[in-house]
């Protein structure tokens, strides 16, 4: 049976121990400590093959400073020191995790280099150890297979990038990672989502997991029928899972369109060398023109027969430009003009024809240019053209960055299996089957199992519960659902109000549990009222504390005589409409009265005190 997509997922969960193969502590810190600068280079696998995606990456030339904050790095992640034994809480929390994923567990774990040259590891190479293999995960009845389970240590932090000049700070650098990577065996967007989803869930079940904005990351690979095997690395938003994927699905069916056009048209490899046009263009009003010919940049041109219409068509679902222009990005330039875009940013309709004039075009020929540096215009569109080429053959493989609009960018080549080979410093570790034994029989709670007690200790709906464990909310609910009667407000301040605030731009990840345990606490004590809290977290999302949001919402709690006093007023400035209504006119003031009591009585001590009061004044 032929599927529209198939997809598989790599998951990749930050653990919360020590670092994998030192004892420094394993937390991102903003101290930039000393700082010391590095070049890498690929080296020859163990077959004697270099990587292609490590090739790519030297090509780029690029130049790293890393900073070594004090405590959170040492001589291990600065490849000064050989890396010590890999950490014991870390690999006990991975046999776990492959123990609840019935995989099945090697008698002796073995790492391994993995040859990355992009600067996030000072030694050129990431440590990864695959664990186990052949487990499983069941979503909506379906079994997905999961082909194995690694233990691995993350990567550098990118801090800023100048030109060919890269800043990593190390104290990422060595955190343990479990890398959970599945069969391709989903065929529904959805379905990836829910299956991440799960995963997220069994992972936190081991209460050995980090938790927030980049502790896990999502790699998503791709591909449709006549297209190719993409990856989408480092997904972060579960919820555009699926947008990733339909984007990409669209992608790969226009560039197979694009195949179709130019074999259809006899279109063949573009071989001619580009060509300086930087006298042709001297007086174009360009910006990107004139800007790379004053600093004593060039124009580089090479025409693409038979491709007018691929570049960028009418209706923009063909965008082989686009694609043409990352790769030149990776080459350090801003981009690439093409003709299916021109005339158009400062060139005009006249130097378009005199390209085509220079160049012998024809009616169906397309070109390209850059401007820039002389040693860089000429190899970003030469990786350009390389690009267009590489339509002629269809869908390539390749990594790809993920944006927050659900849509990617070219990254690098997809790597091959030529950038691994043994790690000679870490000594293997024996699985002993006594301690799997030992492990089987002491699980954490699966997540349907914590659906089911949610329900029962707490009251809530099933529904309620399911996606209080989904969406990773279960273990702060719980510590704020022990207090009396604050089950219900906590459900629905995590899955009602978390995504309005959310959907208002108010970053969540400044709700941490202390604070969100803070503000609950305030709410119990009666500082402010229930309906208070959504407003008290919007402040808190901004770094404010739970009593300087109190106090600048004026939400400070007043006794019953003050809320008696504030309703007598409101109701005496309004005697002719009580008098006239009588108790009909409890629903109408009762907005009057929310909007002097909000947030400092409950609402329905608000509005049995509203009833209470109007009955008094007409018994008066």
């Amino acid at each position: 049976m032929t599927h529209p997509v198939t997809v598989g997922i790599e998951i990749h969960q930050q653990l919360d121990t020590c670092k994998l193969f030192c004892s420094c502590r394993s937390q991102l810190v903003e101290e930039e400590g000393s700082q010391f600068r590095r070049r890498l280079r690929p080296t020859q696998s163990e077959m004697g093959e270099i990587d292609r995606a490590a090739l790519a990456q030297a090509e780029r030339r690029m130049h790293f400073t890393y900073q070594a904050p004090k405590g959170v790095s040492c001589l291990v992640e600065a490849d000064e020191e050989p890396p010590h034994d890999a950490d014991a809480e870390a690999m006990q929390t991975v046999l776990t995790v492959s123990t609840m994923l019935k995989a099945s567990i090697m008698d002796e774990v073995h790492f391994m280099r993995k040859i990355v040259i992009d600067g996030s590891n000072t030694s050129g190479f990431q440590r990864t150890a695959l664990v186990a293999v052949d487990g499983t995960v069941d979503i909506n009845g379906k079994n997905i297979g999961i082909l194995s389970v690694c233990l691995e240590e993350d990567a550098a932090r990118k801090v800023e990038t100048k030109d060919r000049e890269v800043t990593y700070r190390l104290d990422r650098l060595g955190i343990p990672l479990i890398e959970i990577a599945t069969a391709p065996d989903m065929h529904d967007p959805e379905d990836v989502k829910e299956v991440a989803q799960r995963l997220g869930s069994i992972l936190r079940s081991t209460r050995k997991v980090k938790r927030g904005l980049g502790t896990i990351r999502e790699d998503i690979n791709i591909s449709i029928p006549g297209g190719a095997r993409v990856e989408i690395k480092g997904a972060q938003d579960l919820g555009l899972i699926p947008t990733y994927i339909r984007n990409e699905m669209e992608r790969q069916s226009s560039l197979i369109e694009i195949k179709r056009m130019l074999n259809e048209r006899g279109a063949k490899p573009v071989t001619v060398a580009a060509r300086d046009i930087s006298d042709l263009l001297k007086s174009s009003k360009s910006k990107v023109i004139v800007s790379a010919l004053s600093k004593g940049g060039k124009v580089f041109c090479a025409p693409l027969p038979l491709f007018a219409g691929t570049m960028r068509s009418a209706d923009l679902r063909l965008r082989l430009g686009a694609e043409m222009a990352q790769h030149a990005r990776s080459r350090g330039v801003a981009g690439i003009f093409h003709s299916d875009e021109l005339p158009a940013y400062g060139i005009t309709a006249d130097e378009v024809q005199m390209i085509r004039k220079e160049l012998a075009l024809g009616d169906m020929d397309a070109f390209a240019l850059c401007a820039d540096q002389a040693d860089r215009a000429k190899p970003a569109l030469l990786a350009a053209l390389a690009r267009a080429n590489q339509a002629l053959v269809g869908v390539p493989e390749e990594t790809r960055d993920p944006l927050p609009d659900g849509t990617s960018v070219y990254s690098r080549p997809l790597p091959g299996a030529g950038r691994m080979y043994p790690e000679t410093d870490v000594r293997p570790i024996i699985i002993e089957p006594e301690r799997l034994m030992t492990i089987a029989s002491n699980l954490p709670e699966l997540p349907e199992a914590r659906t089911t007690r949610l329900v029962r200790e707490y009251g809530i709906n099933e529904q309620q519960s399911r996606q209080l464990v989904r969406e990773g909310y279960d273990d702060i609910f719980e510590e704020v659902a022990k207090d009396k009667g604050m089950a219900a407000v906590a459900a629905r301040t995590f899955l009602s109000t978390y995504p309005e605030l959310q959907k208002e731009g108010a970053d969540l990840d400044g709700l941490t549990g202390t604070t969100v345990k803070e503000a609950f606490s305030a709410l119990l004590s009666g500082k402010f009222a229930k309906e208070a809290l959504p407003s008290v977290l919007r402040e808190l999302a901004k770094g404010s504390s739970v009593e300087g949001a109190v106090s600048s919402l004026g939400l400070a709690a007043i006794d019953q005589g003050e809320a008696e006093r504030i309703v007598d007023a409101m109701i005496h400035e309004r005697a002719d409409f009580v008098n006239e209504k009588g108790m009909g006119s409890v629903g109408p003031l009762m907005g009057v009265a929310m909007k002097e009591l909000r947030g400092k009585i409950d609402g329905k001590e608000a509005a049995d005190l509203l009833k209470r009061r109007i009955e008094a004044f007409l018994k008066a």
